[in-house]
């Protein structure tokens, strides 16, 4: 199955393609693919680079969603990156699944030992939305790190030690 992801901005307007790999799971509201990152981005908390593997997990119901990145070479996590959008759109067509989600600037990038980073909350406010979509993503934000403190899948196997 040909699987499509399409990254758009604030407003719905396309900005980024890539092909999934392959479907890990699926149930009514979520889905989790694998896709290789096809491109270096260094950063100042995690590089990634081309062909690191990534676990991605859209929601239907949930505002964000979250790539699990996993180092070319020897396949170590780096951490999990977390995008905060508005539900996922996931759709069957003849050519295959097309995944679609709307990015809101706003992310958080989680280590291997638990550590929150919060991230682009100043792109965030360059963007002036509205007060009820600005509730949810702050609320996503909490989800987020909820979900680890309690080390909730995907985040059950946060290392108790730093690195």
């Amino acid at each position: 199955m040909n699987i499509l992801v399409e990254k758009r901005d604030h407003i719905g307007r396309p900005t980024l393609h890539y092909p999934g790999s392959r479907v890990l799971s699926q149930t009514d509201d979520t889905l989790c693919i694998e896709a290789f990152f096809d491109f270096d981005l260094p950063g100042s908390y995690v590089n990634i680079c081309n062909g690191d593997r990534v676990i991605e997990w859209f929601f239907t119901n949930r505002w964000y969603n979250i790539f699990e990145y996993h180092d070319v070479q020897d396949d170590h996590l780096k951490g999990w990156y977390c995008n905060i959008t508005r539900p996922t759109s996931i759709t069957t067509t003849q050519q295959g699944l097309v995944i679609m989600w709307d990015d809101l600037a706003l992310d958080v990038f989680i280590y291997p030992d638990g550590r929150f980073l919060l991230l682009d909350e100043d792109e965030m406010d360059d963007l002036t939305l509205p007060a009820d979509l600005t509730r949810h993503i702050w609320a996503a934000v909490d989800q987020l790190r909820a979900l680890v403190d309690g080390r909730h899948a995907p985040f059950q196997n946060i290392s108790t030690t730093p690195a």
